[in-house]
């Protein structure tokens, strides 16, 4: 690479690093703590991906997205998932309409899907038919209606939330809509100190303003960029270990693996740990991807995308165990 390029690469990276920050920042006026849950969005939106946020109500998930909304000025939608809606409801219906002149035809009247940013609110309160209508937008950014098929504007990101699996009238989502979930947030309950902040901004008249910090047009050229950072080889093959240690059957598991796993990860969660290893690199200011990277994004991309055996139920395994011990067993391959 020239001086003049690696020049204007660094530029590049110091301009995204920026801009990140910007978003960041600005989501914190209405975001209290949740760091590491602003971060994981906005590495997945940039990623290209959705993402699952799991957390008890109250603890401000709806906020959050709104919030990024609003801070990249992106059409913005909300579906509340109940358990009466329909998959028209979300995708859209066709009506008949009367023109003046007395004829009548079928109009497709858009959903809500039809957004950049769409909140899937509860998603796992809708019964499995509605679900399923999400799964096709998710994953190939279309809509079929018919035999038409329509594509969603770019970017288009999915940011749904659901509370416990384990609370009453829920749904739990199947593994392939999981899997169409690029990161799996917790959303933890504040400590005490975040709870005072929250008080104080939300029991006042005022609420802050936020403001547009990029464009539409700027988003999507971040996204792009990213996908053009490079991944050495040794540290691919290291993402890969990772994902074929959560197979029961690899060589490469370790023993909880084995014991407690039915089915390890599909290649789409190599796909989310490097895809999103390259934007986190671009975050911390580097056009290369690190090791440190990768067990960066690995717990998030995979703990939805691992399913316990019986034993594992029983026994009550939390999927980030088993992540996480995976990542401790797997040793870093030698520089080629």
């Amino acid at each position: 690479m020239s001086e003049e390029s690696k020049s204007g690469v660094e530029e590049h990276v110091a301009a995204f690093k920026e801009d990140c920050e910007r978003i960041a920042k600005e989501m914190s006026k209405m975001i209290v703590g949740h760091e590491e849950i602003v971060e994981g969005v906005i590495v997945a939106m940039l990623a290209g991906g959705n993402v699952l946020l799991e957390g008890v109500p109250g603890l401000g998930k709806t906020m959050l997205v709104r919030t990024l909304s609003e801070t990249l000025g992106l059409k913005f939608s909300r579906l509340q998932f109940t358990p009466d809606l329909m998959p028209s409801d979300i995708l859209g219906t066709t009506i008949l309409t009367e023109a003046e002149d007395g004829s009548r035809h079928f109009r497709f009247e858009r959903g809500p899907i039809f957004a950049n940013i769409v909140l899937a609110d509860e998603i796992n309160r809708a019964t499995p038919k509605t679900q399923s209508a999400m799964l096709e937008a998710m994953q190939e950014r279309s809509v079929t209606i018919g035999k038409e098929t329509m594509g969603l504007e770019d970017p288009f990101f999915v940011l749904a939330t659901q509370n416990p699996l384990e609370m009453e009238g829920t749904y739990p989502l199947p593994e392939a809509q999981l899997d169409r979930f690029l990161f799996k947030l917790m959303v933890q309950f504040p400590n005490l100190d975040e709870l005072h902040t929250i008080m104080d901004r939300t029991t006042q008249r005022e609420s802050p303003d936020i403001e547009e910090v990029i464009d539409q047009e700027r988003l999507v050229q971040m996204k792009q960029f990213a996908r053009d950072v490079p991944i050495a080889r040794h540290v691919q093959d290291y993402a890969l270990r990772l994902l074929q240690a959560t197979h029961p059957e690899s060589e490469n598991a370790p023993d909880i693996t084995k014991r407690f796993v039915r089915f390890g990860s599909s290649p789409r969660g190599a796909q989310a740990i490097l895809i999103a290893s390259k934007v986190r690199a671009l975050f911390d200011g580097r056009f290369n991807v690190s090791t440190e990277d990768i067990r960066k994004t690995a717990v998030p991309a995979l703990r939805h995308r691992v399913i316990l055996n019986f034993e594992g139920e029983a026994e009550g395994v939390n999927t980030d165990e088993i992540v996480g011990t995976i990542i401790e067993k797997t040793k870093e391959g030698a520089k080629s």
